[in-house]
Formats: C-alpha cells, structure tokens, sequence
C-alpha cells in the first residue's frame, strides 16, 4: 500500500490513497503475527479501527465510530485516546483509554455533525464546526488543541469536549473560524500558518510545526490568537518561507512535521530532509543545532530508498516523541520515531544527544535492514504501512498506522 500525501507547496482537495496488491513471493521476510525479535519487549495490545479482513485494512463506504481512513495525528493518556481521522476530516475522542478493547468504538467526534458524515468542513457544511486533513493534537491544562492543517490553523476548546460536535473556543492562525486561507490570505507573517503538521507542549512552551512555511514556531504558554511568536526557528525572520533557508544546513528545516523534548532537549522531525535535528538546550533564538539523526552530517539531506536500511537511516521521520515518564528504575526516557517511507518505528531506550547513536529497537520490520510495506505481507498485529503520528506515555505507544487505517497501541514495558 502507497500511500501519497500532500505537499506544501501543492493544494490537493483530499488526500490521496492508492493500493497496490504485491505478489506473495515479494522479497523480504515473512515475520510470525505474535511478534517480531527486533521488537525486544514492546508487543502490539490494542488495535483501534477496522478489523483486517482477508489481510487487508480498507476504509469501508461511509465513515463509523470505529473505522478510519488514513489518521495522522493521535494523543494518549492516562485518561483517554484522541486520534486525528485526517481522511474523515474529523478528531475522535475515546474517553477510556485504560479499559480499550479491540475494535473499540469512539466515543465523541469532533469536526462533523455525526459520526457517519465525512467530507471537509463538515461535509460543507462550513469551517465553524468543520475541518480539514486535521493532524497534531495536544492536552495541556485541560485544554485541547488540534493543528487543522489544510484550513491553516489551530483549533482550541479551552476544556475536553463533552458532546461531539462541539465548536472550538478559540483560533490560531486566522482572523476568525471562517477564515481557512494560507498565512491569512497573503505572505508570510508571524500571525498565519501554512499547513501547521505538528504541534507540542514542551517545559512550557507551545510549538508549532508550520510545515509550509518552512518553519517552527513558539510561544512562551498557549498564545492568544493575535500574539506574535516568541520564537522563530528555520527562517531568517518571520516573513519568509524559503525552502532549507536558502541552504540546508544545522538550523534549516524542509519539511519541518513534528517536535519533541525532555528534560530541556528539544528535538524536530525535518521530514523533508530526511533527518531529526536536536539542540541539547532549547533554544530560544534561532540557533544551530547541536546533533542530526538520520544524515552523516548538517548539510545533507539524501534519501536512500533502494537500499538496505539501517538503525541510523532515515526515510520522510514525520513523528518523534519522548516518554514524558522515566522508564522504571533510572532516569532513562526512551524516544520513538516515525520512520514513516520505512514502514517502521525505531526506538531508542533513552532519547540520544549523539548524531551517530543508533535505535535499540524497531518495531514493525524484522530487522533493520528491512522497509517493506506490511513486511510484503497481509497486515497483522505488528505491521506497519505509512506510520505518521504517535503518543507515547508511561510505557503505553500509539501509533497512527496510516496507511493501514487504524491506530496500534503497543506496550513497551
């Protein structure tokens, strides 16, 4: 399964999934479906959205409560799952997510007027209530935010919603909830967003993957909705938008997508560039950074599709995260990212501050050598196809497996 997602510079309607049936004698291997060596002790638990029916996860005719087509964003905690249905164009809210089950149906939808309604903006409905291609989510005090990303902006309900289709409280990006144009309508600014990807809430600070705009950005504290950035990352200023500012090099982004941090690290998936820069004290002006997962160095930014993979290689990262918990008995916070052209997670027991450290673990693949969609196979418990978003919390991982319409849930203790 291939699948093809929009770019920042192009202006798709809808996303776009294609399929492609492989051969059983496909190359590569065929891995048991209770469980993979390279997984370590991480096992898949909890499987959210369609059963797999005949080795395959299709999205059926009419969106429900318990099927997704191709989600992007997702967040857990100890109270509850949310999950960006990016293709539905819709957030769905489980409110238990320690009792999860199988399969398990949501419980609030957010973005449409019921769960069985699909089509942006609420099905046209309009942009009030409505959303389209939604990717990053965060809770933080009791808040939710979600990056509505093709609308370019930040939806806000200043408590969790408790009935679906609720309006968001607040807006960041556009003038008000019917404005859905990039950077507000004109050029780049410190005040718009062109397709915002992934969001964060790191030591206090609010971070903004602003994909489009080539760019990240910070407030001290979630902003109010004409408050001007307090950091700017990967640009010379707030009006520009050039691709790798001109030249790639250790404070540049491509395709910047997702953002990450701990104990003061910061860390940011510049997908574009097939790499994961760090800086071991977030910064706040507009630094090099001090190490780079994925290249050999600062100024590279290849991509290796027809070879075999390694634990430092890395193909389109859209996602990384850092356990917010301490795995038991040190002071290690293990770190994920989403390898997604790999179809696999690479896991590093404690989140690394050296370029050439390599992943402990992968999850998906047998080894590391290996990138194959569903491991050339049907898809089972521990495959992966096109893995675009995780939340990882206390040991637990989530993980939107994209291309597979669905969200993993794995243990990693």
């Amino acid at each position: 399964m291939t699948e093809t997602a929009p770019l920042p510079d192009s202006n798709p309607e809808e996303l776009t999934i294609s399929l492609s049936v492989r051969p059983s004698s496909a190359p590569g291997p065929r891995a048991a479906s209770s469980g993979i060596a390279m997984s370590g002790p991480a096992r898949p638990a909890v499987w959210i959205g369609a059963p797999s029916v005949g080795g395959l996860t299709l999205p059926v005719a009419m969106p429900t409560a318990g099927h997704m087509y191709a989600p992007r964003g997702v967040w857990l905690d100890d109270e509850r799952l949310i999950v960006s249905d990016t293709g539905n164009h819709r957030v769905l809210i489980w409110n238990n997510s320690q009792g999860l089950d199988n399969h398990d149906e949501a419980d609030l939808v957010l973005g449409q007027p019921d769960f069985n309604t699909e089509g942006a903006q609420a099905g046209g409905r309009g942009s009030e209530k409505g959303m389209r291609l939604p990717t990053g989510i965060v809770v933080h005090d009791g808040r939710l935010l979600v990056a509505d990303a093709w609308n370019h902006r930040i939806l806000v309900w200043d408590s969790i919603p408790t009935q679906s289709d609720q309006a968001p409280d607040m807006i960041l990006g556009q003038a008000d909830l019917f404005s859905v144009d990039e950077n507000r309508g004109g050029g780049c600014g410190p005040l718009g967003f062109y397709w915002p990807f992934g969001i964060a809430m790191i030591d206090g600070w609010f971070y903004v993957a602003d994909t489009g705009n080539r760019r990240v950005v910070a407030w001290h504290g979630i902003p109010t909705p004409d408050q001007e950035p307090d950091l700017v990352l990967g640009q010379d200023h707030a009006n520009t938008r050039d691709e790798n500012r001109g030249e790639i090099g250790p404070k540049s982004f491509r395709w910047p997508h997702d953002i990450a941090g701990i104990n003061g690290k910061l860390l940011i998936a510049d997908a574009g560039n097939h790499r994961i820069l760090g800086w071991q004290d977030a910064p706040r002006s507009d630094v090099d950074a001090n190490s780079v997962l994925g290249q050999t160095d600062f100024v590279t930014g290849s991509e290796f599709p027809y070879a075999p993979q390694s634990a430092t290689a890395l193909r389109f990262p859209y996602a990384v995260e850092i356990d917010d918990v301490a795995r038991l008995g040190s002071d290690a916070h293990p770190m994920a990212v989403a390898d997604t052209a790999n179809n696999r997670i690479l896991i590093w027991d404690d989140a690394p501050s050296d370029s050439s450290v390599p992943a402990d673990w992968v999850l998906g693949q047998p080894d590391f050598a290996s990138n194959g969609e569903n491991r050339w196979d049907v898809v089972a418990q521990d495959t992966l196809c096109w893995p675009y978003g995780l939340s990882y919390h206390n040991g637990r991982l989530a993980i939107t497996d994209s291309g597979n319409n669905r969200v993993m849930i794995w243990d990693m203790t």
